[in-house]
Parts: structure tokens; sequence; C-alpha cells
């Protein structure tokens, strides 16, 4: 909700007279904020939308418990992902368009390993903690209600080489198994497509639809990521921008079907 309104955390703690400690054990998962304390930094970043409200404490209620982001593999997850993981796990529908990385939901444990094979243990943080919180956020497939997973992936998620050619037919193969269940659809863009003129094809970013018990309606962001920052947006016009840009992505790109034939022939490539 910060980083959506374009709050830092110090101006944030000033709004409900909280120092720097306190702020940061929130961020953290040290410590739960209050009911109250939570609308009222709400409504004075203008979230005063009771619907978005019930959503942020019911995102309160699930996952702001004391060390929760601070214990096992939750340690690994980046303060600027965390809101991403919550988001994802009280979700009824998620949509992805992604280039040149397999997106963390669809990826096996080995590419996994290869994406983050060079990177030193820090703060405690072990390569088996980066795997594990990794995988840990597909298991919302297996939910009683999971949510409608959609992606469009560009060839190249599916030609990028991590690891080695054993890695990526693993990968691959993963891939079209998760294709098969009836919440997950995978979309491929080939290079050879025509994405037509107003196409964003080099852009990556996520939409997250979060059914709300409000009158008011679900919560609905976007989510987007480049080389200097990670963004939550819910803005109207930035939202019908992305959705504008995932309509003609998810038409150009292969149908479901199609997108199968050709995952299984660039496995094959892997040989």
């Amino acid at each position: 909700m910060i980083s959506v309104a374009g709050t830092n955390q110090k101006e944030a703690g000033a709004i409900i007279e909280a120092g720097p400690s306190r702020m940061t054990g929130l961020i953290n998962g040290v410590g739960v904020i209050s009911v109250g304390d939570l609308e009222k930094l709400a409504n004075h970043l203008g979230f005063g939308d009771r619907g978005y409200q019930a959503a942020l404490l019911e995102l309160r209620r699930d996952n702001h418990k004391r060390g929760y982001w601070t214990m096992g593999y939750n340690r690994a997850y980046s303060e600027d992902t965390r809101l991403l993981i919550d988001l994802e796990n009280h979700a009824d529908r998620i949509r992805y368009c992604e280039v040149e990385v397999m997106p963390g939901l669809v990826q096996c444990e080995s590419y996994v390993r290869a994406l983050h094979a060079d990177l030193p243990d820090e703060d405690g943080v072990t390569l088996d903690d980066r795997v594990q919180a990794r995988l840990a956020r597909q298991r919302i497939y297996d939910k009683a209600d999971p949510p409608t997973v959609h992606f469009v992936l560009s060839e190249s998620c599916l030609r990028r080489v991590w690891g080695d050619e054993a890695v990526m037919r693993e990968q691959l193969n993963y891939l079209i198994k998760l294709s098969n269940r009836p919440n997950v659809m995978v979309q491929v863009m080939p290079f050879n497509a025509p994405p037509g003129r107003r196409s964003p094809i080099g852009t990556r970013f996520i939409l997250l639809h979060i059914p709300s018990p409000g009158a008011a309606g679900p919560l609905e962001l976007a989510y987007t990521e480049d080389d200097t920052e990670i963004r939550y947006l819910d803005d109207k016009k930035a939202l019908a921008k992305r959705e504008q840009a995932w309509t003609r992505m998810s038409t150009a790109a292969l149908s479901f079907k199609e997108s199968r034939t050709f995952m299984r022939e660039v496995a094959r490539d892997f040989q």
C-alpha cells in the first residue's frame, strides 16, 4: 500500500506515530499493526474504499504474524516481494506477462537452483532457503479454492538457458504438466508471431484480482518490476493500460493447445 501511494517508510511512520524501529519491524513481520493504525494509514494515503480496507484487514489477519517473515525460508523473500506473496495467497485470479525468465509460479526446483546458484549466502539465507521460498509460492495451486492463473510467455522464457539442457528439459516438461491443470493456462508468444505494432512485447507485469467481502468490489492491482524498482499500481488509468496490453498479448499468442505443442517442440530441441 505504501509503495502504491508513493510514500516512504519514514513518512508512513509519522502518520501512525511509529518510529523507524517499529516500522522496520512491521515490514519484516515482527509485530502486528493494529486495526486502528491500519485504517488510519489507509485513509491518510487515499485508500478509503471500505472494500479495499476489508481486503487489507484480511491480509493482516492471515499473514502479519509475529516473526512470519523472519522464520525459515520466509527470510528469503525481499521486503518488496512480501506484498506480492500475500496478494498471490489471497487472489482468485492472477495473470502473468513475462519475458526472458520463467515466472516464479511455474519454476521447477532445478530451474530455481540454476537461477540462484551464483548468489552468496546473506544474513543466514542459503540457496536451499531461496529454493524452498520459490517453490512454496506454488502451493496456491492446491488450495481448496485455487486461483485461476494465466500466463503469456515470450518464447525467450522457453529458450533462455539456465543451468544446462537437462534443467531446461525438466523445466519445460514441468510447465507442460502445470498447463494441464484446470486452473492454470499457459500461452506462448513465438518469436515469429506478429504481435501488432502496439503490443508491448518487451514488458513484464502481473495483474492480480483479490475478492473482497465489502460492497465496493474486489481489489485489483498491477505489479511491475524493472532493474531499479518494484511498483504496485491500483490507479484506474494504469490498470486500464495494462489490461489493454494483456488483451493484445493474449490475443496475439498461441492458443492453449498450440502452446503445449510448441513447448513440447522446444523441449525436444534440448535433447
